[in-house]
């Protein structure tokens, strides 16, 4: 994207692009690209500086997207919470842009693999050693993404030419990702269980611009090791080790009322959970010596454990796993020597960082390649303001 719009602006462009073809990971996300995220704003990423991403997404906000894929001629449809999907293959938004920037005159370079980045004298540009050789350029853009797809060609190389040429890193980790959990956390026996929930991270605290106990309702997927799911990796992004989470099993319901119900105190609470939850779930929730009591002859104090083991379930998951099936990477160049409004360096003249290889993650659901979009498009209208000083 800040290469097709530099291109656009009249500036003479070279993509270095390490793999075969450019954009796999692109292609192979989402299966029919959730592009951009009708709802999107500043809140739902996590970064040092929760400030820091406002002017890049005010500047290219989802409509304009929209508005560019329908320029391409790509159909496309709105899912659940506010998510846009293409209604045809990811492939078709990759050729799309690719195309786009070749009409426009950028040159892409495949199979050229970024070795070290040299400052030249007098703030001249950049030397850069490449697996085809020296290139010098007077301005350069690192958007080289993080280490998350290991297996679809990413690397950290992005990071290490950052930190060479004076940019601090904010330590990187797996985000959106899914949660392991201990051996016997609940029951072994559950992978394969899908069901929607209400996950949260209470006293999460984690960042000034989510709420005190941020919460996401989405569908879970128990896992042999774990949780997965939309739910689950929503909640992985602000989540940090030893943190308790909370899971309600019936989101919007009250089980309190239907176990106080007229009519349900000859059932059991086993009976009336079979009917709203998966019986292995149950099972694995209810405390044995309430399951199969008659409601009517339950005390207080066990109805109460019961709604708390339905509707707030509190588990601390060993950790996420690792980078290999991680959605994207949370850390990276810190945004506080990183221009907001350019994406321009402040520490090296000459020098722009873009994209995932910043500080900024999104949640799930298209805001991750929003974030791509609306850098890149902030730093290639920048790089042309520049140029014609």
């Amino acid at each position: 994207m800040c290469a097709r719009e530099a291109s656009a602006r009249g500036l003479a462009v070279a993509l270095l692009e390490r793999a075969p073809s450019p954009g796999r990971k692109l292609c192979i996300s989402g299966g029919k690209a959730n592009f951009t995220n009708r709802r999107l704003a500043a809140h739902h990423y996590a970064c040092v500086d929760p400030a820091f991403c406002e002017p890049a997404l005010d500047a290219f906000p989802p409509q304009d997207m929209e508005r560019l894929v329908h320029g391409w001629g790509l159909p496309v449809e709105e899912r659940a919470h506010g998510q846009l999907f293409l209604t045809v293959p990811a492939k078709r938004l990759l050729d799309a842009l690719v195309q786009d920037c070749r009409r426009q005159g950028c040159a892409i370079h495949c199979r050229t693999d970024v070795h070290d980045v040299a400052p030249l004298p007098g703030g001249a540009g950049f030397e850069v050693g490449t697996s085809q050789g020296l290139w010098r350029c007077r301005r350069l853009v690192l958007a080289l993404g993080s280490p998350a797809w290991p297996q679809c060609g990413a690397t950290g190389s992005g990071f290490r030419l950052a930190q060479a040429l004076g940019h601090r890193l904010v330590e990187h980790a797996p985000a959106l990702a899914p949660f392991r959990m201990a051996p016997g956390w609940l029951d072994d026996n559950l992978a394969g269980i899908s069901l929607p929930v209400r996950i949260g991270l209470p006293q999460a605290g984690l960042s000034p611009a989510l709420a005190a106990d941020p919460v996401w309702q989405d569908d879970l997927l128990f896992t042999h090791d774990g949780i997965s799911g939309p739910a689950s990796l929503k909640a992985s992004l602000f989540w940090r080790p030893g943190q308790e989470v909370a899971l309600d099993f019936l989101p919007g319901s009250d089980l309190a009322a239907l176990l106080d119900g007229p009519g349900q105190g000859k059932q059991t609470p086993r009976g009336l959970l079979r009917r709203l939850l998966p019986q292995r779930l149950v099972d694995a929730l209810l405390p044995p010596e309430s399951a199969g009591r008659k409601i009517a002859e339950l005390s207080r104090a066990a109805r109460q454990q019961i709604c708390a083991r339905i509707q707030d379930f509190r588990t601390v998951p060993a950790g996420l796993a690792g980078l290999k099936k991680a959605e994207a990477c949370r850390g990276g160049v810190d945004t506080r020597q990183v221009d907001p409004y350019s994406l321009q360096s402040t520490v090296r003249e000459n020098l722009w960082i873009v994209g995932e290889l910043l500080d900024v993650t999104g949640l799930l659901g298209g805001y991750n390649l929003h974030w791509a979009w609306a850098s890149g498009m902030a730093a290639g209208r920048a790089l042309a303001l520049f140029a014609g000083k």
